[in-house]
């Protein structure tokens, strides 16, 4: 499942889905459409996770739920709580973080 936030509520959304993976982007950041229809691929292959899109500027509440320092950043939730993340805009790291919560 894929879900594009439209208000600062991933908090709801973590707590509500046993594996959660986010990724942080913001509309100016060409990195974060690179990754985009990567991250929107692996969503498409993996059912028993739920993938978030936050807009990192929109949402300051969700993105109090990872250290986001820098776009795109990309968080792996289990169970409501952060287990590991990483800022990348290539599509390896990011099925790395993806395969250590299948």
């Amino acid at each position: 499942m894929l879900v594009e936030l439209d208000k600062d509520n991933l908090q709801e959304i973590v707590n509500a889905n046993e594996k959660v993976v986010v990724q942080y982007s913001a509309t100016w950041c060409g990195n974060c459409r690179i990754m985009k229809p990567k991250f929107k691929k692996i969503s498409s292959e993996k059912e028993n996770i739920t993938f978030v899109i936050a807009d990192a500027e929109n949402f300051p509440e969700s993105r109090k739920l990872a250290d986001v320092s820098n776009l795109p950043t990309f968080a792996t939730f289990v169970n409501g709580r952060l287990v590991n993340q990483a800022q990348t805009n290539k599509a390896e790291v990011l099925a790395e973080l993806v395969s250590e919560i299948e």
